[in-house]
């Protein structure tokens, strides 16, 4: 076989044909959708609206299902355990509302209220420390170019106001849209938990039975990087607003449950959320005083010492090894690409893409070493499944 007639089998021979015909097909469908996109506007509308209740049950099902699995072991029938489990964190959550929603609303209202006035504090103390520090000098050359660039900010925030007087119309489809996730949210979870193995199998029943045996190991290997994923980091938010909630109660911090909430929730998104969480109670202990800016220091350090070295080394054991610099990437594309389903669904969505690419590249390799091995050397560590020429 001569290196020609090799490189064209490796590339897929006669199949590489089928290749790039399958991809021009795919061209011109796009090119013809964008043409006639308006055709499927329809589509879109449904999709965008069932999209949200199977995304959050999606990821209600990665932390429920361990549950269900741990009850159906102690012999208790998979759909019984279904109905106790969510009738269970159903009243948990109904009662941690009724218990906490007035303490909520109240830190809330009143964060809402005096937060411009933290910020306004905050400017003040700022504009004392400029005018007394070395950069006094350039003080003024700085306040004439605010004044000469939001001069007119009463009418720009008016116009701000105008667009979004004018997009009040939008509420009406985005309560349908929450009532909707809120309503199907249940039953969508419900029939994961129960038949999310069934849903697996017949769509496996779907392929070709030569490609069952690999897509199986794909879907396994992406409902373990996902599914860790998700379960770890929830979890680790979970502790981290725990830990600052105790730790804001020690040192009196104002408004301790709300920022420890918000903490918790931004935390869902891995290093950029506890950056975001900090900045509201940098503020108001700005303002409080020096002390208290001290006291939520040593908290913070002392709370994310807690979780870098025993809560997510026990938690995220099992979770794709992710370098930080490629997570604060993803987060950033993603943000700007999708907003802030972008940011949440992120990482996540990386996770599916690096199971593909890692299944591609081992198929890579396979053929590398069935084609070339002999004479240019093989990839260690690849059990060459094809059959020998």
């Amino acid at each position: 076989m001569n290196q020609t007639s090799r490189f064209i089998k490796f590339l897929g021979g006669k199949n590489l044909f089928f290749l790039f015909a399958l991809l021009s097909l795919i061209g011109i469908t796009i090119f013809i959708y964008d043409r006639v996109s308006f055709v499927f506007y329809p589509v879109i509308v449904i999709v965008s609206t069932i999209t949200p209740p199977i995304i959050l049950a999606f990821i209600a099902f990665y932390l429920l299902n361990p549950v269900v699995n741990l009850l159906e072991k102690i012999r208790i029938k998979r759909i019984w355990g279904i109905i106790i489990l969510i009738l269970a964190i159903a009243g948990i959550l109904t009662g941690v509302v009724l218990l906490t929603a007035p303490l909520i609303e109240t830190q809330i209202q009143d964060l809402i209220k005096n937060f411009p006035n933290y910020l306004a504090q905050l400017g003040a103390g700022i504009t004392e420390w400029v005018q007394n520090s070395f950069l006094a000098p350039y003080y003024e050359e700085g306040y004439n170019w605010i004044v000469d660039n939001f001069s007119d900010l009463p009418g720009i925030i008016g116009g701000y106001l105008l667009n979004a007087f004018e997009s009040v119309q939008n509420i009406a489809s985005t309560v349908t849209n929450i009532v909707v996730a809120i309503v199907t949210f249940p039953i969508i979870l419900f029939f994961l938990l129960k038949d999310g193995t069934r849903f697996k199998e017949y769509f496996l029943t779907l392929l070709p039975p030569a490609f069952r045996k690999d897509a199986n190991q794909i879907l396994d290997n992406m409902d373990t990087q996902v599914g860790s994923y998700i379960q770890g980091q929830i979890i680790v938010a979970s502790c981290i607003g725990l830990l600052l909630y105790i730790g804001y109660l020690i040192i009196g911090m104002p408004y301790a449950l709300t920022l420890a909430i918000i903490a918790a929730v931004t935390s869902v998104v891995p290093y950029l959320g506890p950056m975001i969480a900090i900045l509201p109670a940098i503020i108001i202990s700005i303002v409080d005083s020096p002390i208290m800016l001290l006291k939520l220091a040593i908290v913070w350090m002392a709370v994310q010492f807690l979780e870098g070295n025993f809560v997510s080394p026990n938690v995220m054991g099992r979770t794709m090894q992710v370098h930080p610099l490629t997570i604060i990437i993803v987060l950033l594309v993603a943000g700007n690409l999708f907003g802030i389903i972008g940011v949440i669904l992120g990482i996540p969505g990386y996770a599916i893409l690096k199971v593909l690419v890692q299944y591609l590249f081992y198929k890579f390799k396979q053929r590398y070493n069935k084609y070339f091995g002999e004479s240019h050397g093989f990839y260690p560590a690849v059990e060459d499944e094809t059959e020998n020429k």
